[in-house]
């Protein structure tokens, strides 16, 4: 299937079969409250670890749970921008682009497509930790639940840019900056929580 995104015209409305084995297929969607919760449920857990049963100071753990959040944002943009849309100039990268991301920008209003459906998203955040406890020691029990939680605003965000009309607040601005994204220009605004690193390395489009 070479088949990349900037090829794809977007459909406002339905969804697409994915995987011919049912199975497979239901895995492939979830409602976005059950990651949502999964996130914000183990993120808890962990910091209550940090705080119960670690020899980190308060303020560190706090320190440590906001750098979680900010380098969350930093590996939001850097996914987007180089896994899910990266050059498609074998026709295995065209099919893997369209599985993880591609299926999206043709049906970017299917609710159950907003999120790594639960299954993945449990093996990618054990092998996350595992990463980050190999790196930091203890301090991962206080800067994974930071991750986590920016994690799980960037879900929120993105499926209130899909799922809803612009709304009249704060979260206008981001609604915009996502639908530059999918409606004018794919390669540009790759963040969808904060435009922060599109500025930085050049890719924001107002």
């Amino acid at each position: 299937m070479e088949q990349t995104i900037t090829k794809i015209r977007p459909k406002n409305s339905g969804t697409k079969t994915l995987f011919e084995n049912p199975l497979l297929e239901r895995l492939s969607r979830t409602h976005i409250a059950v990651p949502i919760s999964i996130y914000l449920v183990t993120s808890t857990l962990f910091a209550w670890y940090a705080f119960a049963y670690t020899d980190m100071s308060a303020g560190w753990i706090v320190l440590l749970f906001f750098a979680g959040t900010l380098v969350f944002t930093l590996v939001e943009y850097a996914v987007h921008r180089g896994v899910f849309h990266m050059d498609t100039d074998t026709p295995t990268k065209a099919k893997m682009q369209y599985t993880f991301h591609g299926i999206h920008h043709e049906y970017p209003k299917d609710k159950t497509r907003l999120a790594m459906p639960p299954a993945a998203a449990i093996v990618v955040g054990a092998a996350l930790f595992g990463v980050m406890f190999l790196l930091l020691g203890e301090a991962s029990y206080a800067f994974f639940p930071g991750f986590l939680v920016g994690y799980s605003g960037y879900l929120f965000v993105h499926f209130i840019v899909h799922a809803y009309a612009p709304p009249k607040n704060f979260f206008k601005w981001l609604w915009i900056n996502h639908s530059v994204h999918h409606y004018k220009s794919h390669e540009k605004n790759y963040g969808v929580s904060s435009p922060f690193w599109d500025i930085v390395f050049g890719t924001y489009m107002k």
